[in-house]
């Protein structure tokens, strides 16, 4: 589990095929690695990788083909700059939302614009993904726990202060990148929750079950 509060960024220095899917490695000398343990999280973009090798100045993780087919990692290259975040120990401040890692889909870039020190960022996105997305509620971009200024139809508005702006790779978006999109876990529960509430109860429990299995005469 993560809160989309990044710790550092790093780059992709290896892109491989490997038996059918790709082996990365991350080289990061600002993430504070001694923690880490083999089999460790840590958010890549906002997108859950496992630490299969540790380096003194990042890590190696395996791509496998879901994961690739549903992110950002689909048409990264080598020397692209990346989001990363270890995750949360139980003793940590929530500074963010909590975000699993488990990427959605993509969002693309619509348009950029100054607004005083801040930056705005209209991106789209599929319908069925907009629905999760609401006034004031949080989206996980590249793996940034960022708030929802607005929503209009397939799209929505992102307001960067100028810190997350420097802190992360948001500076380097432009109209038309494609970002990995994580909704609000809270939203899809609910949603599961009311769905399963508007279908009726179903049971294989009969009464002739019960007198088969001696419970009843």
């Amino acid at each position: 589990m993560f809160t989309g509060i990044i710790e550092a960024t790093g780059k992709i220095v290896e892109l491989t095929q490997k038996q059918g899917d790709l082996a990365i490695r991350i080289q990061s000398p600002n993430l504070d690695m001694k923690d880490v343990k083999l089999g460790d999280s840590i958010a890549t973009n906002g997108v859950c990788l496992t630490v299969v090798a540790k380096h003194s100045d990042g890590f190696s993780a395996d791509l496998s083909n879901e994961t690739i087919s549903l992110t950002g990692f689909a048409h990264y290259k080598k020397g692209q700059t990346v989001n990363l975040e270890k995750a949360m120990q139980p003793v940590s401040r929530l500074g963010g939302h909590l975000v699993s890692g488990h990427v959605d889909g993509i969002a693309t870039v619509e348009s950029i614009s100054p607004n005083a020190r801040a930056t705005e960022y209209w991106l789209s996105t599929d319908n069925d993904l907009m629905k999760y997305i609401p006034y004031k509620g949080s989206v996980c971009i590249d793996g940034i726990s960022l708030t929802v200024n607005e929503v209009e139809q397939n799209r929505f508005k992102l307001t960067i202060v100028p810190h997350t702006a420097e802190q992360t790779t948001i500076a380097e978006f432009q109209v038309g990148t494609q970002v990995n999109l994580e909704v609000d876990q809270i939203a899809r529960y609910l949603e599961r929750l009311i769905k399963g509430a508007e279908q009726p109860s179903r049971s294989d429990i009969s009464m002739s079950l019960l007198a088969q299995a001696g419970f009843i005469k």
